[in-house]
């Protein structure tokens, strides 16, 4: 079977500048370590968060079929590499369902992570989590 969905982005400009979806979205990009770069322009940080809890969010609430408010919040850092040059991001998700108690809670975060097709591109990264967490709507 091939694809069902196929996007492609541009950047041409690296960390301060422009990403671009062809015939979509344009981003402002800034490097966040730069001081004097546009705090008002997003990051792969920021991209990578939204995108994360977007896709992770949207497999919570397939999940529980739409039954229960769901939400997710991610959080992206930026560490200097261990063992290696350079930089590498550490990310850890919060999934949170209304009505469920820590167990389920759990098990719904578990299940989102093995489905959501951006966690299956993280898979294996030991810089990478996934969390329950109480839900406040």
């Amino acid at each position: 079977m091939g694809a069902r969905y196929r996007t492609r982005a541009t950047n041409r400009d690296g960390g301060s500048g422009w990403s671009r979806v062809d015939g979509g979205l344009e981003v402002p990009v800034s490097n966040p370590l730069d001081p004097s770069s546009d705090a008002s322009a997003s990051n792969p940080e920021q991209l990578l968060a939204l995108a994360w809890s977007t896709c992770l969010n949207a497999t919570a609430r397939a999940i529980v079929k739409g039954e229960r408010a769901t939400a997710v919040t991610v959080e992206v850092e930026l560490h200097e590499a261990t063992g290696r040059i350079g930089y590498e991001f550490h990310a850890t998700a919060f999934v949170s369902a209304d009505g469920l108690d820590d167990e389920a809670t759990r098990s719904l975060a578990e299940a989102a992570h093995a489905r959501c097709p951006v966690s299956r591109l993280l898979h294996g990264a030991t810089t990478v989590s996934v969390l329950p967490e109480a839900y406040v709507g």
